[in-house]
């Protein structure tokens, strides 16, 4: 195998790497823009519902025009990146 062959091979290895790990740092990112920007909505609103659980995003999805804009824009963007 020559040099240049299997340095091309490593740089196309680590370009799929990066890759396929953005998403994983998107998410995560995006989890925690959730709990920067809506803590105190779901507190106000949804005060009474396990924030780890599927009531959390009915009760987000019932009081969407009441969330604040700050909680609205990190809803978005984590669903644009994948999140649920």
């Amino acid at each position: 195998m020559d040099k240049g062959y299997m340095l091309r091979t490593f740089a196309l290895m680590a370009c799929i790497t990066l890759v396929s790990a953005a998403p994983g740092i998107s998410a995560e990112e995006g989890r925690e823009e959730l709990k920067r920007y809506c803590t105190g909505d779901a507190t106000t609103l949804c005060g009474d519902v396990d924030p780890a659980s599927k009531e959390m995003k009915t009760c987000f999805e019932k009081h969407r025009k009441e969330l604040s804009e700050n909680c609205r824009r990190a809803i978005d963007a984590y669903q644009a990146k994948g999140g649920k």
